[in-house]
């Protein structure tokens, strides 16, 4: 039910990309205890972001939408592993990262709604 939005300024491959989405996986759905099985993610590299309006050469944007409410213990669990996970593996600015968290009311699947 999650789904993950990356957009992130640099450039990656796609081996890359799998890495990226499999750890926000692991990282969303060990702090909101969701099934893998049900998290959808997408990747977007090569953005242009801006911080204070200069370039942010090595940033990311990160959306996290999740069915039903989302407590802040669990956000601030999936924000450490995702910026430690973004600046270690991947060179990223920590002061360049921004994660949003949006809890959603009502989640239609495969003809129903959850």
């Amino acid at each position: 039910m999650p789904y993950i939005e990356a957009k992130l300024s640099i450039k990656i491959d796609e081996k890359q990309k799998d890495d990226i989405q499999k750890k926000l996986t692991d990282a969303v759905s060990a702090a909101f205890s969701k099934p893998k099985s049900y998290i959808m993610t997408n990747i977007e590299d090569s953005k242009y972001l801006y911080m204070g309006g200069q370039k942010a050469e090595k940033g990311a944007y990160i959306i996290i939408r999740s069915l039903g409410s989302v407590s802040k213990a669990s956000c601030q669990n999936a924000t450490n592993e995702i910026c430690k996970m973004l600046s270690n593996d991947y060179g990223l600015n920590g002061s360049n990262i921004y994660i949003t968290y949006h809890p959603v009311e009502f989640w239609g699947w495969n003809g129903s709604m959850f």
